[in-house]
């Protein structure tokens, strides 16, 4: 039972993780990209600072670890569905977190560090939603493979 509940949480972590990054790529940067550049960097920078606080970085990192937990708990307690969501820790751990740490993070930096945050915008707005689709597709995958440990 208790393995369970930390099962569905896990399930939700990553849900909430995907549609943080579903939300980016379907009409969060798409509506930033049709403000004008200087107002899109300094909203974007504005959003960047905001992530890293615990509403959002609690369910960031917490996506990646109760699902490793939960999926190393399973499998050496013998749980049926251990494995599902150990290897959706790891979707997450490569397609979502690392993603993030290796590629978008960096452009945020970019886009933080940049004088001209117009100029900052435009180079980094389309190659960061790339790496947002990447992360969307790989929490939801993640998410779906949490699921099936459920059944």
């Amino acid at each position: 039972m208790v393995w369970t509940i930390f099962a569905v949480i896990s399930v939700v972590l990553l849900g909430l993780s995907a549609g943080v990054f579903y939300a980016f790529s379907s009409f969060i940067m798409p509506g930033l990209a049709r403000a004008s550049d200087d107002a899109a960097g300094a909203g974007m920078t504005g959003i960047n600072e905001t992530a890293l606080l615990p509403a959002f970085m609690s369910v960031f990192f917490g996506a990646l670890l109760v699902p490793a937990a939960t999926g190393i708990w399973g499998l050496v307690s013998g749980y049926d569905g251990g494995g599902w969501i150990l290897a959706a820790a790891a979707v997450y751990l490569i397609g979502t977190f690392g993603v993030t740490m290796a590629l978008n993070v960096p452009l945020n930096n970019q886009l933080l560090a940049a004088h001209d945050k117009a100029a900052g915008w435009r180079a980094y707005w389309r190659p960061w939603t790339r790496w947002n689709h990447l992360r969307t597709f790989a929490g939801a995958v993640a998410t779906a493979l949490a699921a099936v440990g459920l059944l």
